[in-house]
């Protein structure tokens, strides 16, 4: 593997011990994860799982009008492909790459093989899975009940969490379409937030400032979300002693 990648990077990889983690290094594929590209699409069969590492999946419902949101991201604190531990194989959703970077793959076979052995990757991966679930439910909630700029306050806070750098590559376009929002709504909001010297956006670049400031504007759902990650993971150490926990 790359000196300059490491299973490690992903929380859940690096919670692994040592003697459960190595059966799996000649299976683990470091694969390039180009911006846009979808990892899977409604209905499909999943052939594999993705441990992101520096890239951010966006798992998305499309509406049959073509309109789409997002309804959860993973990033180096998770798992895409949770259908294959979970026994359904296909999913009604969409997986779609919204930050460029790297993840690991493992082929479907491996992943249910080692899932069965009921060790710790079945804890890991099934306490993610929760975690999973909140963050969609609260996702939700969010996109119902709170306004536009507190919806890209969480977002920004959430994607800053698992991007490796405090400016991020995205279009205010892409932004919409993430929260299921105008693009005008979007524009408002992000300028704004850049008045109060929250943010600096120029087109197709994000770089946020103060990162307090984004959340004093946030709704309580990005607490949430990341405080029950953290409930479920917590007590789970990796190889390295660090806890599996997204930052």
């Amino acid at each position: 593997m790359s000196s300059l990648h490491s299973p490690s990077q992903n929380h859940l990889l690096a919670a692994l011990s040592t003697a459960e983690f190595e059966p799996l290094t000649a299976h683990l594929e470091l694969v390039p994860m180009p911006l846009g590209e979808f990892l899977y699409e409604p209905g499909t069969q999943l052939q594999h799982a993705y441990f992101p590492t520096t890239s951010i999946v966006s798992l998305h419902y499309v509406m049959a009008s073509g309109a789409s949101a997002e309804s959860a991201g993973v990033g180096n604190e998770g798992v895409v492909g949770v259908s294959l531990f979970l026994g359904g194989d296909t999913t009604p959703s969409s997986a779609v790459i919204q930050t460029a970077g790297h993840a690991y793959r493992l082929e479907r076979r491996v992943l249910a093989k080692e899932f069965n052995r009921a060790g710790t990757m079945q804890r890991l991966l099934l306490r993610y899975t929760q975690a999973l679930v909140t963050q969609m439910l609260q996702t939700a909630a969010c996109n119902r009940h709170h306004s536009v700029e507190q919806q890209l306050c969480r977002w920004l806070l959430t994607t800053l969490d698992r991007a490796p750098a405090r400016e991020l590559i995205m279009t205010q376009e892409l932004v919409a379409s993430m929260l299921g929002v105008r693009r005008e709504g979007i524009t408002e909001s992000a300028g704004k937030l850049q008045q109060a010297g929250y943010i600096r956006y120029r087109r197709g670049h994000i770089a946020v400032l103060d990162r307090t400031g984004l959340e004093t504007r946030a709704c309580e759902c990005y607490a949430v979300v990341k405080k029950e990650l953290g409930r479920l993971l917590s007590d789970v150490c990796g190889r390295q002693g660090n806890s599996a926990v997204a930052r």
